[in-house]
């Protein structure tokens, strides 16, 4: 059987599944298509199919049917209550950890296979009912020899090829998509679909599950925001994996939050803060926070811990992006619209031929409307949609490595909402941002830089004689060469004169530099040895490299004053 017989095949069968469950009615409730609504009279599913259930219903074992994939995308949209209708998106929740799962026999099989010995040889006890099912694996509880609860994570049988079959299907609508829509040509199919095959391909390996929340519960270590459970690494391969057993509430079981006495307008704000923690402070962000993967400690209510589980899918940023994503969204809260006009050009998000203004006054008639509302009802992710929609008149390019963060964005202000209705996500972001801009950008920045490099600067520094006397031959030999080829001697005497200025130019300037150097190295040396003189040292090696640097000033001022 062919690759295109097998795509045509799936495609037939997605068809299918939307037609058994009634979904093509949904599509003729469109104004413009309402005028063929006789056309589901034909559909021989219409007269058999289960007409009690809701159409949340229809959806949720449509999108259960179809796959992972699917599954995926059903999982993003349950997050959005504030885009979807109540029952649709409640039906929609029910993906994030009750997809059916598959039979414990072959749960043991996998399990055994990958660790080469029996069950009962790893765990004293192994729960074979599932203690929650995913869409691309399953979890059962267990008990070590040695007494400690864990639970062993296994990947569903067969999913590699599920998700590869779908995943090519999706690379061949992206390529339709871009041969015939120029809108499309702008969105970038092909490379979203790219970002999120590499995402998924990594879930299809849980070793490097294992690794992400290993680095994750690092960057987290005793921090009263986030808990991340320990990975039994013995037990770590690639179809199954053993990790720390947690006790905490689903993050949107409101009634048990409230029943525990947990602190929810906190919890929202410790949400926002862990999310912008993750992104800007360690580069390295959950990219699936989902309601099923996201757990609250009961340990401290009026401060209330998130637990994170299921690390498959994690993103991060190039520091180009992260600084020009913080200026944004700062110029954005300012209502800086010439900022953030200014800032999409020299990221390259818009073309450069971009008129700036025009830009502008495109965001600025989008975001004073709705900017007129109080904050607290303004939601982030419909500011996007618009202006997303705007940007299309300016040949806005979507960038693939922003797909997972702001996707995950959407997630955090989807669950805040759920959590606490009058949650502010842009106030309670803003001196988040402020700070980090401050930190990556200030004098603290710089110094911080200077003490990052001075091993580099104190391992080259006995090597600047040498390169300053290098230089300084070079400058010297230059007008003896320039004059034994002047024919006249006065514009020779003016050149030496010229070129004697830039030697003292020069020289003041290289012991500028390398006294600048030399106090950096000090100043980091305080860090490292226990001289008292080391700070000392260090303000008047500075001291001098300014004077060295008002000289080689004061000798251009002077050549410029004489001419």
């Amino acid at each position: 059987m062919t690759k295109q017989f097998k795509q045509f095949i799936r495609l037939a069968h997605i068809n299918i599944v939307l037609m058994r469950h009634g979904l093509n009615e949904l599509a003729f409730t469109t104004r413009w298509l309402h005028p063929l609504r006789f056309l589901i009279y034909f559909n021989p599913w219409y007269w058999t199919r289960d007409k009690t259930a809701s159409r949340g219903e229809h959806i949720r074992q449509s999108l259960e049917e179809l796959g992972p994939i699917f599954v995926k995308f059903g999982q993003v949209l349950s997050t959005r209550r504030d885009l979807l209708p109540k029952d649709i998106a409640n039906e929609l929740a029910h993906l994030q950890s009750r997809v059916p799962p598959f039979p414990s026999e072959q749960a043991r099989a996998i399990i055994e296979k990958e660790y080469g010995c029996t069950i009962s040889e790893v765990f004293k006890h192994f729960d074979d009912v599932p203690l929650a099912s995913a869409s691309v694996a399953q979890v059962h509880t267990a008990v070590l020899h040695k007494g400690d609860e864990v639970v062993v994570k296994v990947l569903r049988p067969g999913i590699d090829e599920i998700i590869f079959r779908d995943i090519a299907l999706l690379y061949q609508f992206a390529r339709l998509a871009e041969r015939y829509s120029k809108v499309a040509r702008r969105l970038r199919p092909r490379e979203i679909v790219a970002e999120f095959e590499q995402k998924l391909i990594a879930e299809l390996d849980l070793v490097f599950e294992a690794a992400s929340t290993s680095q994750l519960r690092r960057n987290f270590e005793n921090s009263p925001l986030l808990y991340v459970p320990k990975i039994y690494w013995p037990y770590a391969k690639k179809r199954a994996m053993v990790m720390e057993r947690i006790d905490g509430i689903p993050v949107n079981d409101i009634e048990a939050l409230n029943v525990a006495g947990i602190h929810l307008e906190r919890l929202a704000k410790n949400g926002v803060e862990v999310f912008f923690t993750q992104v800007f402070r360690d580069n390295f962000f959950h990219a699936d926070m989902h309601p099923g993967n996201i757990f609250v400690s009961k340990k401290n209510p009026e401060n209330p811990q998130y637990i994170a589980l299921d690390c498959g899918i994690m993103g991060s940023l190039s520091n180009e992006d992260k600084r020009y994503l913080a200026e944004n969204l700062l110029a954005f809260f300012k209502r800086d619209y010439h900022r953030v006009a200014e800032l999409h050009v020299e990221s390259g998000w818009l073309p450069g031929n971009t008129r700036v203004e025009a830009f502008e006054s495109a965001i600025r008639t989008v975001c004073e409307p709705i900017f007129s509302q109080p904050l607290k009802d303004i939601s982030f992710g419909q500011t996007l949609l618009k202006l997303f929609q705007t940007s299309r008149r300016f040949n806005m390019e979507v960038q693939p490595q922003l797909v997972l963060l702001q996707k995950t964005l959407l997630n955090i202000e989807g669950l805040g909402r759920e959590l606490y209705p009058d949650l502010n996500l842009w106030t309670t972001a803003q001196p988040f941002l402020e700070r980090w801009t401050r930190e990556q950008l200030g004098p603290r920045a710089l110094l911080r830089k200077i003490r990052e490099q001075a091993p580099y600067w104190a391992d080259q520094l006995p090597e600047l004689p040498g390169l300053l006397h290098d230089a300084l031959t070079k400058i010297t030999a230059a007008p003896q060469h320039a004059t034994m080829q002047s024919a006249n001697k006065v514009a020779a005497a003016q050149k030496r004169m010229s070129f004697s200025t830039k030697r003292r130019r020069h020289f003041c300037g290289f012991v500028s530099i390398a006294l600048l150097i030399a106090a950096g190295v000090t100043y980091s040396m305080q860090q490292m040895v226990s001289w008292q003189d080391v700070p000392a040292l260090s303000w008047v090696l500075l001291g001098l490299s300014l004077a060295a640097g008002g000289s080689a000033f004061l000798i251009d001022y002077q050549r410029d004053a004489k001419k």
